[in-house]
């Protein structure tokens, strides 16, 4: 085992541990502002993983609107962190603010990849999942409705078939591609 290869198997263990705690924040802060029900047992499930982070926050921070500040801040500052570890791992050069702009583009990126993945399965979902009675499905489509109701506004009804998830799938890889993180 070279040294390199050790360095690399930690880097992607520690990125990786983070990037799930990441996604889990960030499906509580979009929960929270469309409102999904907060009895639903992946919501209680996403509140309390993330609630020793975002708790304390929200004592500080306040809300604006539907949007969590807290979370908000959490998500970037967990973001941040990660960054550092990965970079100490790696032996990276930290310019503290190109990890202040890095962290806004990952994030940015996560939840476009993240709203990518939800509309796949959504459609996947919507294709055979008529009797599949899971709790997760309900916020699937809750999650995924305001990206796509505003492009069926402005589609042409094609006599059934919605084609707002294959115009916003088109629209979020164009904008992964742009952001090139």
């Amino acid at each position: 085992m070279t040294p390199g290869s050790a360095t690399n198997a930690f880097s992607f263990l520690v990125e990786t541990v983070f990037h799930l705690y990441l996604i889990a924040l960030m499906l509580r802060v979009l929960l929270e502002t469309i409102g999904a029900d907060y009895y639903n047992p992946v919501c209680q499930a996403l509140i309390k993983i993330t609630d020793p982070v975002v708790s304390p926050l929200s004592r500080v921070l306040p809300r604006i609107g539907k949007f969590s500040l807290a979370g908000l801040v959490a998500l970037y500052i967990i973001q941040v962190i990660s960054l550092v570890a990965v970079g100490l791992i790696s032996g990276w050069a930290l310019d503290p603010l190109v990890i202040a702009l890095l962290a806004v583009m990952r994030l940015v990126r996560m939840l476009l990849v993240l709203y990518l993945i939800l509309i796949i399965v959504g459609v996947i979902l919507s294709w055979v999942g008529h009797g599949f009675r899971h709790p997760i499905v309900p916020l699937i489509f809750q999650l995924t409705e305001p990206v796509l109701a505003p492009i069926r506004r402005v589609l042409p009804s094609l006599g059934g078939f919605d084609l707002s998830p294959l115009v916003a799938i088109i629209l979020i890889q164009f904008l992964i591609i742009l952001l090139g993180v």
